[in-house]
């Protein structure tokens, strides 16, 4: 296991569709475990694959220590409802966050490390972060949803 590099605003990668995962193979396990040791490196609460530098649809979250880890391959979103409006912020976008309108609840489709398929649901700050990673793997970032966006740092809270 090892700790992955980020990628940031900017990089055009960031910007790319993921590609599905045909099979789970050693790479694809290799690379849950590190972009989980990457998580906890940076205190993030999720990470998709192409903010490590692959092209694969993989997502990882850990809420807090409460909650277990969802590690989820190939996710897809297969219902929503209702909607909320919070604060986000990335890993990939240092130093800002913004208000994004997500749904209050969604029902995820996905695989385990073990290729089983599974149904995930969420709702409130999970259904929140389910939606911002899954954005990721089409190239989407929370920064082009958002209503606002401020600066966050030692000069504490600014518009931009």
């Amino acid at each position: 296991m090892a700790l992955r590099s980020l990628r940031f605003d900017g990089d055009d990668l960031l910007r790319k569709k993921s590609r599905p995962v045909k099979e789970i193979t050693d790479s694809i396990t290799t690379l849950l475990d590190d972009m989980y040791d990457t998580l906890k490196a940076e205190n993030g609460v999720g990470l998709a694959a192409p903010q490590v530098g692959v092209l694969r649809r993989v997502v990882i979250i850990k809420l807090d220590d409460e909650h277990e880890l969802l590690e989820l391959i190939n996710p897809e979103i297969v219902e929503a409802r209702e909607t909320q409006e919070g604060l986000e912020a990335c890993l990939s976008v240092p130093g800002r966050q913004g208000t994004v309108e997500r749904p209050n609840f969604v029902k995820v489709k996905a695989l385990n490390r073990a290729g089983e398929e599974f149904i995930t649901e969420g709702d409130g700050y999970l259904a929140r972060a389910l939606c911002h990673e899954l954005d990721h793997l089409d190239g989407v970032l929370y920064i082009d949803r958002a209503t606002e966006i401020h600066r966050t740092g030692e000069n504490g809270d600014e518009k931009i």
